[in-house]
Parts: C-alpha cells; structure tokens; sequence
C-alpha cells in the first residue's frame, strides 16, 4: 500500500513537471530563450534526413544549420520518399524518445552523455558550415558536461525539456511551413513535387501523426520511472 502511494505521488510529480515545461515553452515560444532549443532541434530535423538516407542504402553528403533556424542535409542516394519524409517526423520522434526516456528511467545523466557524443560525432563528420559546426559543438560539449557534472534530477530535467520542445516544434514548424505557407520549398513541396499529392495533405498527415505521438509519449511519459 505504501509503495502504492509512494508511486502515485510520483506520478504526480511526474505530470506536474511535464505540465509546467509545456506551459513554459508555449508561453516563451516567440522568445529567443527558446531560440537556442529552436535550434537544436533543427539539428535533429537534419539529422533525421541523413539518417533515413544512410537506412535505405544512401549517404550523407554534408548538414548546415543557420541562425534563422533553417537548414539543410544534403545527401546521396537513399530512398527520396523516406529521406524527405524524414525530418519533421524525425525530430518528433527523437523528442518522444528523449522524453520517454527522461521520464521512465533513471539513466539521465548517461543519456545526456551519449546523446552529447552523438551530436558531436555528427558535427565532425558532417557539419560544414560555420555556424552550423559551432552550435552542433556547443550542444555536445553542453550534453557531456551536463551528464558528467550535474545530478540526476537536472538531467532529468534538460531531458524534458528538449524532448518537450523538439515534439511541439514539429507540430507548429509544420503548421507554419506546410499548412500556413505552402510553397516555401519545405520537404512537403519537394515531397509534392515527387508524388504528385499536394503539399497540404502532406503537411496534414504529417502534423496527425506528429499529436497523436507526442500526446502518446506524454501519457507514458506521465506514468514517471518504471
């Protein structure tokens, strides 16, 4: 009975937190506090494109990140469909998965520390541009030291809110890049263009799916460490 009471006590601690950074991040949103976050998941949205290319037999060619919080991921061969696909998805599901894991177990600090070492893979593998190289490198020293220096609990913490900000910006980027603007050149219109289905029902699809898992990742996420 006791541990009981002790889990859900947990638990709700659990959805107080996640409630209170999706109100922060929403209300901070136009801000430049969350630009830096803006950024980083901007980063995975391109990573996300290397990554499809190189699982369906292609590779990448070079990643640029601007302050303008675009980019691009240049690659070769790979399954156009899958690739172009893959950004907004992408960096929708590496945010449910980083915040899954912040949630439910007590590895936070190792997950900062192989996130950080994975990013900084990339930036010395593929970042190419100036601005792109340094951010990438900052993000992954910043992860490192923060699994390596810091407690558990603010692990834990930075974890969900990365993992919070990169599910919401793949709504609200694709609300504004496909649905509010189409014919911006974004991956719907180049993935219009190879289909033939407009960059609308695209966006749509992409923008379902992308609610109906972070809403699935918060309902798990909620339940706290397991």
């Amino acid at each position: 009975m006791a541990d009981q009471l002790r889990r859900h006590s947990n638990d709700g601690r659990t959805i107080l937190m996640l409630a209170a950074i999706f109100v922060a991040i929403a209300l901070l949103w136009g801000t430049v506090i969350v630009t830096p976050l803006k950024i980083f998941v901007v980063l995975l949205h391109e990573i996300s494109h290397g990554v499809a290319a190189v699982a369906t037999g292609g590779e990448i060619v070079r990643i640029e990140v601007n302050p303008e919080q675009g980019g691009i991921c240049y690659t070769r061969g790979g399954n156009g469909f899958v690739t172009l696909s893959a950004g907004y998805l992408g960096s929708m599901l590496w945010g449910a998965l980083i915040l899954i894991a912040a949630a439910r177990t007590r590895y936070d600090r190792y997950i900062s520390g192989a996130i950080g070492a994975f990013i900084l893979i990339v930036a010395l593998l593929y970042v190419r541009n100036l601005f792109g190289f340094a951010a990438a490198l900052l993000f992954a020293l910043a992860l490192i030291l923060c699994g390596w220096k810091l407690s558990g609990p603010t692990n834990d913490f930075v974890l969900k809110v990365i993992g919070m900000t990169s599910c919401l910006y793949a709504v609200l980027d694709i609300v504004d890049d496909v649905l509010r603007r189409p014919g911006i050149g974004s991956d719907a219109d180049m993935l219009a263009q190879n289909t033939g289905i407009p960059s609308l029902a695209w966006g749509a699809l992409w923008v379902l799916s992308s609610v109906v898992t972070t809403a699935f990742s918060l309902w798990i996420a909620s339940k706290g460490e397991s």
